[in-house]
């Protein structure tokens, strides 16, 4: 593929793992409107929310399989018209059992454009031979922050419909410019210019599936600590420190920035580091900032360690997904996704039970354990892949 092809193939990736960062974020900030509309408690209203989960996690296990059969460039632009439409049906809905139902949709466009991106940009990172993974995990991170920043602007002024529906348009519209182009561009095959050793076999052997599993895990790890900071930092800055609501919401904003401005800098760190040091670096550093985070006597000092965790785990999950899909193909990102995203999923639920058995600052320690466990992981990996 000449040059200006892989470019052109960069920016429009680039644009799909922005436009699905900013929708996500987007029904988030809607989420305590909706559940008003809906007259849910907040335990039925946990209930509707696992259609998101579900709908992810089902659809993240056979995504693999369709962009194989029909390629990833087509898979992440139906799922990003299906991601476009179903983030305007929440709104429309008067219970949790309907709100469940149609965030199964939501859920399944979001799990399956997530794996069909990423398959698409490992192909695109072998074909550079650079490692350029982290700019697109930036790049939704990013997204993420514009749509929740202008979810909080437009959430006085805006009914969720009007809003919603509005994030439907730009999805649509962006899905249609960048997806003609993606549509355009062949994918990379890289491994046709590899040595056989190299490329991906279309049977893997148990060896590995096992070590897509682990590059899972290390996925899981630290996807684990952003689901439980985004859930329960404000909560710890509020109850244990004392500090203002207004300062406590400050404290994921601190994680999301440093993690973003981590993952927009990875690609130069990685080329100095390679994959293995930037992993043990960066779980070191997360874990040194989580029990700065989870412990630190003050408000201040809690927010410079959620700051230092975001630094530290923001290129760990992108390196897991590509060496994962380096190793296995689309069924690799898929299975390391899914590890991952259950990670994300685990955390918050997680941090409630112990938080319930000992106290929320020990609980969120365990961020720091496993933030520990991924740079051991990854140290112990470092001859299976290459750095």
């Amino acid at each position: 593929m000449p040059g200006n092809d892989l470019t052109r193939l960069r920016i429009a990736l680039t644009i799909f793992f922005a436009l699905d960062g900013f929708i996500f974020a987007g029904w988030v900030v809607r989420i305590p409107a909706i559940k008003e509309q809906t007259g849910a408690s907040a335990s039925t209203l946990g209930l509707a929310l696992l259609g998101v989960s579900a709908g992810a996690v089902i659809t993240m296990t056979v995504t693999g399989r369709l962009c194989r059969r029909y390629g990833s460039h087509p898979v992440t632009v139906v799922c990003g018209v299906l991601l476009s439409l179903s983030v305007a049906l929440p709104p429309l809905t008067h219970s949790a059992l309907a709100l469940g139902l149609v965030l199964l949709l939501f859920g399944a466009a979001y799990g399956g454009i997530n794996v069909a991106f990423n398959s698409a940009a490992v192909d695109l990172v072998a074909a550079l031979r650079r490692p350029i993974m982290p700019s697109f995990h930036g790049a939704f991170s990013l997204g993420g922050m514009i749509g929740a920043g202008l979810g909080g602007l437009v959430a006085g002024s805006l009914s969720p419909t009007r809003h919603l529906f509005g994030l439907s348009l730009i999805g649509l519209l962006v899905t249609a410019v960048a997806g003609r182009s993606l549509l355009r561009l062949e994918p990379p095959a890289p491994t046709d210019r590899m040595p056989p050793e190299k490329r991906v076999p279309h049977r893997l052997d148990a060896r590995t599936r096992g070590l897509v599993a682990v590059f899972g895990l290390i996925a899981l790890c630290t996807a684990y600590g952003e689901g439980a900071l985004a859930d329960w930092g404000a909560l710890h800055l509020e109850q244990d420190l004392k500090a203002h609501p207004e300062v406590a919401a400050v404290g994921y904003s601190c994680f999301a920035l440093a993690m973003t401005i981590g993952r927009l800098s990875g690609t130069t760190l990685l080329e100095r580091l390679g994959r293995t040091r930037t992993v043990v670096a960066g779980g070191t550093t997360a874990g040194v900032g989580m029990l700065l985070g989870a412990l630190a006597p003050s408000v201040w000092a809690a927010l410079l360690g959620f700051a230092i965790t975001g630094l530290g785990l923001a290129n760990i999950f992108p390196v897991a997904i590509e060496r994962a899909g380096a190793l296995a193909g689309p069924s690799g990102v898929a299975t390391a996704s899914t590890l991952g995203y259950g990670g994300m999923l685990l955390g918050p639920p997680a941090i409630g039970f112990m938080a319930d058995w000992f106290s929320l600052p020990a609980a969120l320690t365990s961020v720091a354990a496993l933030a520990a466990v991924a740079a051991l992981i990854g140290f112990g990996t470092r001859h299976a892949a290459s750095n």
